[in-house]
């Protein structure tokens, strides 16, 4: 039986933490910076933690 493959194009935007908590980048980020208040670019800049079923698919796509 051969080994499953991860899934390369999520393990390039999502990374694992420590602990095994899936982390992710905001969207929203990229351009039109100057639009956006200072709060709202201030969160966009933090990445943040998957929770729930979503955490346990991209786990298993990414072979953990």
């Amino acid at each position: 039986m051969p080994k499953q493959k991860s899934h390369k194009g999520l393990s390039k935007r999502v990374k694992l933490t420590g602990k095994g908590k899936v982390r992710r980048k905001r969207a929203n980020g990229s351009h039109l910076m100057s639009t956006k208040d200072a709060r709202r670019r201030r969160r966009i800049s933090k990445a943040c933690v998957v929770e729930g079923v979503v955490a346990d698919k991209i786990k298993a796509a990414l072979g953990k």
